[in-house]
């Protein structure tokens, strides 16, 4: 397969964005092949109709209708042309811990009866957004749905919720690993290894994780990435396209076509 960006349609199958701080909905008909990228989200794909590929960092090309990547996992993506739902969940809230618990393998094809109610009601919010479940509701129902048997009881650290809390509830994302420390009077060292330990990444890429999603936002609301660069706490619209395209293998420009809806988020931090 020739890798190029990933191009969505325009009309009616242009793609709609449904947004939150630390994750998104994309609801569309995309094709052409995203170049390797990882990124802090679990990553959900069911297609309405056809299929979608897949390929990790080794390995050939796998097609599906249904895909849970786990996060920060490289990857390469191909929708194929197929009309889709595409979720990115965040894995510290209470859903994504859950959803974790049961990926034994980075890269899971889904069989179709795993899913089967997701389609449903994805199709029939696409065609009638206000007969079917409110958007999210519907979230919560597809990842719930994937997620097997109890919730997990294991606990987060009480102390790295509590920073992550802050980190969510500020409209500063420049606080750095010394400031998070102090919020829960441990040394930055001990700090910075219990954050790796409990949510498998260093902090300083968590926070540029965070700058992303919320500059996602900031690309919904003003539709420029040079707004979205400063809403964010970015150099300029040059580094926010870089970490996009690490993040995403695309551009942000690629973004912004179709339709943007800002949501509360359906998800709390697991505790």
């Amino acid at each position: 397969m020739t890798e190029y960006s990933i191009s969505y349609s325009q009309g009616h199958d242009a793609p709609r964005w449904y947004l939150w701080d630390g994750g998104f909905l994309a609801l569309g008909r995309s094709e052409g092949v995203v170049p390797p990228h990882a990124h802090h989200a679990i990553q959900i794909v069911i297609s309405i109709d056809g299929t979608a590929s897949i390929r990790g960092s080794h390995g050939d090309w796998r097609s599906g209708r249904g895909i849970i990547v786990r996060p920060d996992v490289e990857h390469s993506y191909n929708g194929q042309g197929s009309l889709g739902a595409m979720l990115m969940l965040d894995p510290e809230s209470t859903e994504g811990t859950w959803l974790c618990t049961a990926l034994a393998q980075e890269i899971l094809l889904l069989p179709d009866a795993a899913f089967e109610s997701c389609v449903s009601e994805l199709r029939r919010f696409r065609e009638q957004p206000f007969e079917g479940m409110e958007v999210g509701a519907l979230i919560r129902h597809c990842v719930q749905s994937l997620c097997a048997g109890a919730p997990p009881t294991r606990r987060r650290d009480p102390r790295v919720t509590k920073v992550l809390n802050a980190i969510r509830a500020s409209a500063d994302l420049r606080m750095s690993v010394e400031t998070a420390a102090a919020i829960v009077h441990l040394s930055p060292s001990r700090f910075a290894h219990l954050c790796t330990q409990q949510g498998g990444l260093p902090f300083r890429r968590y926070m540029r994780w965070r700058k992303l999603t919320r500059a996602m936002l900031a690309i919904a609301r003003e539709r420029t990435i040079a707004a979205a660069a400063q809403a964010a706490d970015f150099a300029d619209a040059a580094h926010v396209t870089r970490t996009f395209q690490q993040m995403f293998g695309i551009p942000p420009s690629t973004m912004m076509r179709g339709e943007f809806f800002e949501i509360v988020s359906p998800f709390e931090i697991s505790r």
